[in-house]
C-alpha cells in the first residue's frame, strides 16, 4: 500500500495500555509493594553484623550525643555520611534494627529507580515492559533483597549512586556522573570497582576531564559536617587508608580468582601473590583502556576531538560491567558482598543484549548468593567456620562468576569493534513513536 504521494505506508504497532499514566503509576506501585513486603519479612532478622558492629556504633552515637559523637568517628570503621544517617536514627522513635535496614532499603528503591531509567534509554516506547522488568527484578534479587533486608547492611546506598553515575554517562550529563561517583565513594571505598569505566569514558571524551573535579568536592562537601562538630581533618581523610591492612586474608568468601590459590605461608610469599593479583587487576584496567582507545569508536573520538562521544550505548554499559567483575575477581581480599555492583550491573547488560549476555546475571547471582549463605547462617563468630562450603564448592563458585566475567569481556571486545552508526545485534528496532522517552 502506497500513499498518493507515491511514498510507502509507515505501520505503526499500537500503544498497550502499560502506555497509560495510570497503569504505569499503579505498576510502579505495585513493584514497590512486592519490594517492601519481601523486606518486611526479614526485617525481625539480626545478623552478626548488626549484633557486633552496626549496633554497637549506633549505641556509641546514642549515649554520646548523637550527631555530636563523630567528632571522634574512630569507633566505626565506615565513613562519616554513612554515620550521619546513623545519628539521625537516634532522634527518631524507631528502633535500631528496623531503623538500619530502613536506610539501606530506601536505597534499594532509589537503585532500582536508575536501572528503570538506564532500561528506558534502551527500549524507549512508553508502553515497554522491560524497565518495569529491570526494575523488579533488581528489587526482588536475592542478594540485594537480604543484603539490606537480613543482612542489614549498605552495599545498597553506595551501588544506587554507582548505578546513578552510569545513567548519567549514558544520558550525556558528566558533571551529574562524577558527583554520583563522589557520593559513591564518600560511603564505600568499594567504588573504585569502576573506576576503570571511568577511566575509558574520560579517555574516549564521553566524560570531559574537568568534570573530574565533582568527585573530591561532593566527597569533602561531606565531610564538612564532621569537621564543623569537631572531628579531625586527617582522620576523616584517611579513613580509607586505615581499612586497607585490616584482613590479610586472600579471600574472605569472595567468588573470586584466590578460591583456586592456596595462601603460602611465608608472609613474604603471601605479600607476592597479593601484588600479583594488583598487578592482575591494573592490567584488566589496560586492556579496557586499550579497548576502547584502540578500536574504531575510540579512534574515532579521539581524532575528531569532539566534545560530543562517539562511544555507544552498549560500548559504555558493557565497560562498567567489565569492571565491576573483573575488577574484584583479581583483587586479594575481596569479602562476600564485594560483588553487589555486579550483581546490579549484570542485569542491565542483560536487558541491553539479551541474546548475548542473558546468562550473566544468573551466573554472577548464582556465585554471589552462595558467598553470602555461609556469613547468613551462624550466630555467633565462634561458629562461624561451622557453616563454610568445602573448598571444591568454593571453586565452582569462583568458576561462575568467572565465567560471568569472560564472557562480558568477550562481548565488550566485539562490541568495540562496532562503529557508532553499526547496530549491535541486540538492538531494537525503533518505530517512529519509539523516539518518546519513558517517563520516570
Amino acid at each position: 500500500m502506497t500513499h498518493a504521494a507515491g511514498r510507502p505506508a509507515t505501520t505503526e504497532r499500537p500503544l498497550s495500555p502499560l502506555a497509560k499514566p495510570a497503569v504505569r503509576l499503579a505498576l510502579l506501585v505495585g513493584i514497590g509493594i512486592v519490594a517492601l513486603g519481601l523486606r518486611a519479612a526479614m526485617l525481625h532478622w539480626k545478623s552478626l553484623d548488626f549484633d557486633v558492629f552496626l549496633l554497637r556504633w549506633y549505641e556509641t552515637m546514642k549515649h554520646n550525643g548523637g550527631f555530636h559523637a563523630l567528632k571522634d568517628s574512630s569507633f566505626a570503621d565506615y565513613n562519616v555520611p554513612y554515620l550521619y544517617l546513623m545519628a539521625a536514627l537516634t532522634y527518631l522513635p524507631i528502633g535500631p534494627l528496623a531503623g538500619i535496614k530502613a536506610i539501606s532499603i530506601a536505597f534499594d528503591l532509589l537503585q532500582a529507580f536508575f536501572v528503570f531509567r538506564i532500561v528506558a534509554l534502551r527500549y524507549p516506547r512508553r508502553d515497554a515492559w522491560q524497565p518495569f522488568a529491570a526494575a523488579l527484578l533488581v528489587l526482588v534479587m536475592p542478594t540485594v533483597a537480604v543484603n539490606s533486608g537480613w543482612w542489614a547492611q549498605a552495599d545498597g546506598i553506595y551501588t544506587s549512586f554507582v548505578v546513578g553515575a552510569v545513567y548519567f554517562v549514558l544520558a550525556h550529563r558528566p558533571w551529574w556522573a562524577c558527583s554520583m561517583l563522589g557520593f559513591a565513594l564518600a560511603f564505600k571505598l568499594q567504588t573504585v570497582f569502576v573506576f576503570p569505566f571511568l577511566l575509558v569514558v574520560l579517555v574516549t571524551r564521553r566524560v570531559l576531564w574537568r568534570s573530574l573535579l565533582a568527585i573530591p568536592a561532593v566527597y569533602l562537601a561531606l565531610d564538612i559536617p564532621a569537621f564543623l562538630l569537631g572531628a579531625e581533618p586527617v582522620k576523616l581523610m584517611t579513613v580509607y587508608t586505615r581499612q586497607a591492612d585490616s584482613y590479610p586474608q586472600l579471600t574472605l568468601n569472595a567468588p573470586s580468582l584466590y578460591q583456586f590459590v592456596k595462601a603460602p605461608a611465608d608472609p613474604h610469599h603471601l605479600d607476592t601473590v597479593r601484588s600479583t593479583g594488583v598487578l592482575a587487576a591494573g592490567a584488566v584496567v589496560v586492556v579496557l583502556i586499550a579497548l576502547a582507545v584502540l578500536s574504531r569508536t575510540g579512534r574515532l573520538a579521539l581524532r575528531n576531538g569532539a566534545a560530543r562521544p562517539t562511544l555507544t550505548q552498549n560500548q559504555v554499559l558493557l565497560t562498567a560491567v567489565a569492571s565491576a567483575i573483573t575488577v574484584p575477581f583479581l583483587l586479594p581480599s575481596m569479602h562476600d558482598r564485594y560483588f553487589y555492583i555486579a550483581d546490579v550491573l549484570s542485569v542491565l547488560a542483560a536487558f541491553y543484549l539479551p541474546r548475548r549476555l542473558w546468562f550473566a546475571p544468573i551466573l554472577v547471582q548464582v556465585a554471589s548468593l552462595s558467598s553470602y549463605l555461609p556469613f547468613l547462617r551462624p550466630k555467633t563468630l565462634a561458629t562461624m567456620m561451622d557453616y563454610q562450603w568445602s573448598t571444591h564448592v568454593w571453586e565452582l563458585v569462583a568458576a561462575s562468576m568467572g565465567a560471568a566475567g569472560l564472557a562480558v569481556l568477550v562481548v565488550t571486545a566485539l562490541e568495540y569493534r562496532r562503529l557508532p552508526a553499526e547496530p549491535a545485534t541486540d538492538a531494537a528496532v525503533p518505530s517512529p513513536r519509539d523516539s518518546q522517552l519513558i517517563a520516570p
